[in-house]
């Protein structure tokens, strides 16, 4: 996984194109970055049980995305995933 910045929330769903959808919604709300990428848990051997994490690092106000987390979490879940922060 990218190192992690301080601040940041990951937003991680369970399907790939869920995730690219909602960072694209992210974005044109004004976060960025939102990465997309693969988290594998150690010792996960199915590459397809992976989760896909959307790190967000700044929120449209300039701030640390964490500042925002409450309404990351409500998306995440309206797509069947959670937060955590970074």
């Amino acid at each position: 996984m990218a190192e992690e910045v301080l601040g940041a929330v990951l937003v991680t769903l369970s399907d790939r194109e869920d995730a690219r959808e909602l960072a694209d919604q992210l974005l044109e709300q004004g976060y960025e970055p939102c990465r997309v990428h693969r988290d594998m848990l150690a010792g996960e051997d199915d590459a397809e049980d992976v989760d896909w994490v959307i790190e967000v690092c700044t929120g449209p106000h300039g701030g640390p995305a964490l500042l925002d987390e409450p309404h990351l979490a409500a998306l995440a879940e309206d797509y069947g995933g959670f937060t955590a922060t970074g």
